[in-house]
């Protein structure tokens, strides 16, 4: 896609990273980097039309079965894909059918749309992804690779410190906070050639270190209400996003004004 041209649809796939997930809005639903990007180019392009098909806690294999075809099919300008990381956080992992999965999804969306955007996704520091870091350091070369065969552009957020501080991860440590779902999307805007906001890559303020024991009080608040939780669903083959329908199904006029239906 020409930087300089008008965007006048954009599709975004995947999981709960592009569900928006943990930008909490007062009547309950979820924002996010994608619904902020779409807001500021609808406001560049009158008619301007989204869909957002992320579910959250989507395996690959369900975003590439569940989206990818339905994505391809809406010929929008722009296209969104970030998938892969709930697969490489699992202790087994087949890393040769993530890349075809990988492969499959960027060889039918490439072609279907003006620019397809590929993510390396951010990392918060601790040993709940410090395990995968390996295996997330492999996807992202096989993203890059793919990109640079199709055309398609990457935004490096592994890659950045900033998005490592937890400051910007919610209570779960798994998904960003609103500052970070901003920052997501200033960084998927310079990547597109449009002008920048701000600078999403400066480091936040310095803050003394919280003591030890409000450090191990928030351990444990953590392990009750998320990690368990969150093993427990691994250990029974289940998914925070089983029976949840896609966010916006359906590329439609998007008014940045009214919030996301």
């Amino acid at each position: 896609m020409e930087t300089n041209a008008d965007c006048r649809s954009l599709v975004a796939v995947g999981d709960s990273f592009t569900e928006g997930m943990s930008d909490l809005l007062p009547d309950g639903s979820y924002r996010g980097w994608a619904d902020l990007l779409a807001a500021r180019l609808a406001a560049r392009s009158p008619g301007f039309r989204y869909a957002n098909l992320a579910v959250r806690g989507k395996l690959l294999g369900q975003i590439v079965q569940e989206q990818v075809g339905p994505a391809a099919a809406m010929r929008a300008d722009l296209v969104t894909f970030v998938g892969g990381l709930n697969d490489v956080l699992r202790p087994r992992i087949d890393m040769g059918r993530v890349h075809a999965l990988l492969e499959e999804a960027v060889e039918t969306l490439a072609p279907s749309c003006r620019q397809l955007v590929l993510m390396h996704s951010p990392g918060r520091y601790g040993p709940l992804l410090d395990a995968g870091r390996p295996r997330m350091e492999e996807l992202y070369a096989h993203l890059d690779a793919l990109a640079a065969r199709h055309g398609a552009l990457v935004v490096d957020l592994y890659g950045t410190p900033v998005l490592g501080d937890p400051r910007l991860w919610d209570a779960d440590r798994l998904h960003l906070t609103s500052e970070g779902h901003r920052r997501v999307a200033e960084a998927v805007w310079q990547v597109l050639g449009l002008p920048a906001e701000d600078d999403w890559q400066a480091p936040l303020p310095t803050a003394d270190p919280a003591r030890w024991g409000a450090r191990r009080a928030a351990d444990l608040r953590f392990a009750r209400r998320h990690l368990a939780p969150w093993i427990g669903r691994r250990l029974t083959g289940r998914s925070s996003g089983d029976g949840r329908p896609a966010k916006r199904p359906e590329l439609l006029p998007y008014d940045p004004g009214s919030g996301t239906p």
